[in-house]
């Protein structure tokens, strides 16, 4: 009988692993049937150990509905992995079976992490440059807004995106309802919290996997407080919430373009340090790879010393701070809001583009990064921040083209001069590479004290206009060139290897 389990469970696996080696850095998934009589998200605990040599690595599975359980987990090394499943259910315990995974290949560079205290990285080294978008609830909505949006982030600059895990209700903008509700139960009735609903959470997941293959991390938030009674989702307790967290991690912890964000404006809510201090240990304790993890504020700050917390995510239009919080916390610094571009009435989603692209420069000068929104007002309420659907700001292209200037920087080595009070910012590599930004000045010259001893080549760079234009000739010393007196002008300075 133990032989012909072993069989089943073996030809099983080959199923999920395509007949085929499994790539590191994506998913290899067990299926196994169970029971689905009681609460089976309750009453089943199944999790599995996955070895390689002499490193180990625990992962919870999940029920999945139909008498479906599933255990997914992320190789991150290549060679030959065993395992062998845990569980109270006699039929789920013990199984045992292996699986070669194989080097990550393309464009598969693994999970986001933090490199170089400031910036951010993939597992395999390669650097990541973020330049974000928010659009909260595009999951929540029909399935050809959705495409549509897939479609438009397809041709953006964009490689990570801030969403929420619930549907969000939020003044005229957006309150439809979802294509599916997270549990079971209803408004009416009540939510029952310890039983998820399979299909809400395989439209997400999928959602996710779309995005990765597009190269765009997804920036999860897993509690918001913009329900406002609609469907009475953020009711959930402390005991609720961490079921609904173990849930979700062990479904999605396994793809490797997740980003935890703890909360979408956290102040906001009606939960304690400690209890949020509480959540962020279970995602430590059961995230098995460490993905990125932050918390967003409305007008509160949380202690971004906390362990937890790998970056800062800050809601502020107020950018002279960025190099202090830097020194601060020594994290990555991400202005995940500075509010929008758009046209609304609310003061937080009227930005003009020129404005929106002014404090991405701001941002990424003072050593940090940005994340882009846009609240166009839409016949039909269809604004990107919320909905997703169409791209109509004229930021997105003039972002991809500073995405460009970071990624021509060196990935080593650079720190923003620390001026809070001069609109001019800039990035050092010391007697290497400088880039000068003088933001919405309109200065007709520009006056650089550059190394004496080594030789520079300069450059123009039109923000609002994307261009770069070489200056002729060679500097050093102090220096001053023209330039065109109009806003968002920068200058770039590379110095000059004799070889």
């Amino acid at each position: 009988m133990k032989k012909a389990l072993l069989f089943c469970l073996s030809a099983l696996v080959a199923v999920f692993a395509a007949a085929a080696d499994t790539e590191q850095y994506t998913v290899f998934e067990i299926e196994l049937k169970g029971p689905s009589a009681g609460n089976p998200f309750t009453e089943v605990q199944l999790s599995a150990e996955f070895s390689l040599l002499n490193r180990t690595i625990y992962c919870d599975g999940f029920y999945d509905g139909g008498g479906i359980y599933r255990i997914r987990f992320m190789p991150d090394e290549p060679g030959k992995w065993t395992f062998i499943t845990q569980s109270n259910i006699k039929e789920l315990n013990l199984k045992k079976g292996s699986f070669n995974c194989i080097p990550a290949s393309g464009d598969n560079h693994g999970y986001v992490k933090v490199r170089n205290t400031f910036d951010f990285g993939y597992a395999d080294g390669t650097p990541f440059y973020p330049a974000g978008t928010t659009c909260y609830a595009w999951v929540h909505q029909p399935a050809g807004l959705v495409n549509q949006t897939l479609s438009s982030l397809a041709d953006s600059p964009f490689n990570k995106i801030r969403m929420t895990v619930m549907p969000k209700n939020y003044d005229v903008y957006i309150n439809n309802e979802p294509p599916f509700y997270p549990f079971e139960g209803s408004k009416e009735e009540g939510w029952d919290f310890f039983r998820p609903d399979p299909a809400f959470f395989r439209n997400f997941e999928e959602k996710i996997l779309a995005l990765q293959k597009l190269g765009i991390e997804a920036d999860v938030i897993l509690f918001h407080p913009y329900d406002f009674g609609k469907w009475n989702l953020d009711r959930m307790n402390a005991e609720e919430s961490a079921f609904y967290l173990r849930y979700l991690i062990a479904r999605i912890a396994s793809f490797r373009n997740v980003w935890w964000s703890m909360a979408n404006e956290y102040d906001i809510m009606r939960r304690t340090d400690e209890e949020w201090e509480a959540l962020f240990r279970i995602i430590q304790k059961y995230d098995p790879y460490g993905h990125l993890c932050s918390i967003h504020n409305g007008m509160g700050w949380y202690n971004h010393s906390r362990p937890w917390i790998t970056h800062l995510s800050i809601q502020t239009a107020y950018l002279q701070d960025i190099q202090d919080w830097r020194e601060l916390y020594e994290k990555p610094v991400v202005i995940d809001e500075c509010v929008y571009e758009g046209n609304i009435p609310n003061d937080w989603g009227n930005l003009t583009p020129e404005e929106m692209v002014n404090r991405f420069w701001i941002s990424y000068c003072r050593g940090a990064y940005c994340t882009h929104g846009e609240t166009y007002i839409h016949p039909e309420n269809i604004l990107w921040w919320s909905k997703g659907g169409l791209l109509y700001g004229k930021s997105p292209e003039r972002i991809a083209f500073l995405h460009r200037i970071m990624t021509e920087a060196p990935p080593e080595g650079l720190y923003p001069f620390h001026n809070k009070w001069n609109k001019e910012t800039y990035l050092i590599k010391d007697n290497e590479y400088y880039l000068f930004y003088y933001g919405n000045s309109q200065q007709a010259m520009a006056r650089m004290f550059l190394p004496a001893k080594h030789r520079f080549r300069l450059e123009v760079i039109d923000a609002w206009n994307m261009t770069v234009t070489p200056v002729d000739g060679e500097f050093s010393g102090r220096t001053e060139i023209p330039l065109p007196g109009q806003p968002y002008i920068a200058v770039r300075a590379t110095v000059i290897n004799d070889k």
